[in-house]
């Protein structure tokens, strides 16, 4: 296998003597450099393994012949940053991790990658890096946390908002708290449920840039492990045939995303990131294209918040590789694309049968006959907006109620804890976009308010913001355009009625036109929430949630 950039020739002697002082051998510097991308840090419990994850890798490069070299991304745990200004710094995250990992794997002429990520924006960031750098690649995940056990009941993160949101109603002690608090998460890992982070881990497989198993795998697992050597093993044949990120992540490689996100009801946050991912493909992936996806894509899973079954039970039940497989069987998946593996898609998923017909329906009997996200569009989100409908009862898929507007996430969760949101309500919480948040927050405190009071079933809540994957009930989310361009959701005054179809994909204030321009015409932009720092320049330089909220 060829040498690296640096291992030959006088001019490129002042590089060699630096990696003399890295302590590399000759016969190391003759190698492929294969760069590890590694998001472990302490603070995050979905990258606290990542150690572990990275020393297999190396071993498993350095078995194939590479030269393995270790660099940092960082990440965000969206669990402890929710609910404050931290959560500004979530999304925003995901492009500081593609600008940083491409700075470094250009600047050191990296021959080829691996990504190491696990939490939320960490996994799209990389991507991004992955699409923009396409040099040979490879992602291993940290894996997910096993799920939790309170009372009998399996428990995960979302649990444990809701359970907050039950003590404020008064239905359970201080004492129960306690408990979800001790045993919600009980390991290491990215959350139980089929949240963002499991989601895009998930997709990432589906895109073919994971090995199968890199979504569903438990992080505790010995076998992630040993997927982890076999991915440093795979990229220097990824190398050696020179396949690379943009040969993978084709046009026809996010249609089997879109597809099969639909078939597992993963977060709606996939619809930020799919698209943003796409871009540095150079594909634009309209969000209206989902729509036409989810008519003819069967919904086949509920894992948690959707329903009670979790990431290691879809890991049990054959994974990913199952589920495309199922989806393959109405013709539903584009068996020809190329993946990591070196081989296509129908290669990889050929003989993955469906194990447990109750956490992967058939299908012949699907959950619902169409996809997990639904896209809605009306006069208060012109652009788009988006709501994961697999999560949602069946008695608020068609809903109609009076607005109760708020002009940021705290007062809406103040008033929905202190009683005052009845059943029958529409939440509207706006000026939390890309722009107007800045950094378009994740809204799990309101909607496991919700739950918790036991207005699930009754109240939907409306956004510019976004909904962790561990949101559940008629959250809808990513109003285009969002309160601080002058979209339609500035203009909404209380007690408004909102007038929601998510089978018909339509969301409408029911004003009359003439009030509406009028309305329009009498608004005012308001001043920066933040004026300085990155998130400034952030508000300043982002698109719009329908376009993926990207920075270019």
């Amino acid at each position: 296998m060829a040498c690296n950039y640096f291992c030959d020739g006088v001019d490129k002697a002042p590089q060699r003597s630096l990696f003399n002082a890295l302590g590399l051998t000759e016969e190391e510097m003759k190698r492929p450099l294969v760069g590890i991308v590694s998001s472990y840090n302490e603070i995050v419990p979905g990258h606290m393994n990542i150690d572990k994850i990275v020393e297999a890798v190396k071993m498993g490069v350095a078995m194939a012949g590479g030269t393995p070299r270790v660099f940092p991304a960082i990440a965000v745990c969206d669990g402890i940053a929710m609910g404050h200004v931290g959560m500004k710094y979530s999304l925003v995250t995901r492009d500081l991790i593609a600008d940083s990992t491409e700075c470094m794997a250009k600047a050191h002429a990296f021959d080829a990658l691996v990504m190491i990520p696990n939490c939320d924006k960490n996994v799209p960031g990389l991507l991004m890096a992955a699409a923009r750098i396409n040099v040979p690649t490879i992602f291993v995940s940290g894996g997910p946390m096993l799920a939790g056990h309170v009372k009998g009941n399996k428990t995960s993160l979302s649990s444990m908002f809701e359970a907050v949101g039950s003590y404020s109603a008064g239905t359970i002690s201080l004492e129960d708290v306690q408990e979800f608090e001790n045993k919600a998460c009980p390991t290491c890992g990215s959350c139980s449920g089929m949240y963002t982070a499991n989601s895009m881990n998930c997709l990432t497989e589906v895109l073919g840039m994971g090995l199968g198993g890199n979504g569903t795998i438990p992080a505790v697992y010995s076998e992630r492990l040993k997927l982890a050597k076999h991915a440093g093993m795979k990229v220097m044949e990824l190398l050696e045939k020179n396949i690379r990120p943009r040969d993978i992540m084709t046009k026809e490689a996010f249609e089997n995303a879109l597809t099969t996100d639909m078939a597992l009801g993963c977060s709606t946050n996939s619809m930020l990131h799919l698209p943003a991912i796409a871009h540095e493909c150079g594909i634009d992936l309209e969000l209206d294209y989902a729509n036409e996806i989810s008519a003819r894509t069967p919904n086949l899973c509920h894992l948690a918040p959707a329903g009670h079954t979790y990431i290691e039970e879809l890991n049990e039940a054959g994974g990913v590789y199952a589920v495309m497989n199922e989806l393959s069987k109405k013709n539903l998946i584009h068996l020809d694309c190329m993946t990591c593996t070196g081989k296509t898609v129908g290669e990889n998923i050929k003989n993955h049968e469906n194990k447990n017909p109750e956490v992967i329906r058939p299908i012949d009997n699907p959950y619902s006959t169409t996809g997990g996200i639904a896209v809605l569009k009306g006069n208060l989100a012109p652009d788009t907006c988006v709501v994961k409908r697999s999560a949602v009862v069946p008695e608020m898929m068609v809903h109609e109620g009076p607005a109760r507007v708020f002009d940021c996430e705290e007062d809406a969760i103040t008033a929905i804890r202190g009683g005052k949101i009845v059943a029958g309500d529409v939440v509207v919480i706006r000026y939390e976009g890309p722009k107007g948040g800045p950094g378009m927050r994740e809204m799990l405190n309101p909607t496991s308010a919700i739950a918790g009071m036991g207005l699930g079933s009754s109240v939907a809540l409306i956004t510019d913001g976004r909904f962790s994957g561990a949101s559940r009930g008629a959250s809808i989310g990513h109003v285009s355009p969002e309160a601080a361009q002058g979209g339609t959701i500035a203009l909404v005054h209380e007690g408004d009625i909102i007038s929601i179809n998510i089978p018909e994909n339509t969301i409408e204030l029911k004003i009359s036109d003439e009030e509406l321009a009028k309305r329009r015409a009498e608004w005012k932009p308001r001043e920066p929430k933040v004026n300085d720092g990155y998130l400034a320049r952030y508000a300043r330089l982002v698109s719009s949630a329908h376009k993926g909220a990207t920075l270019g």
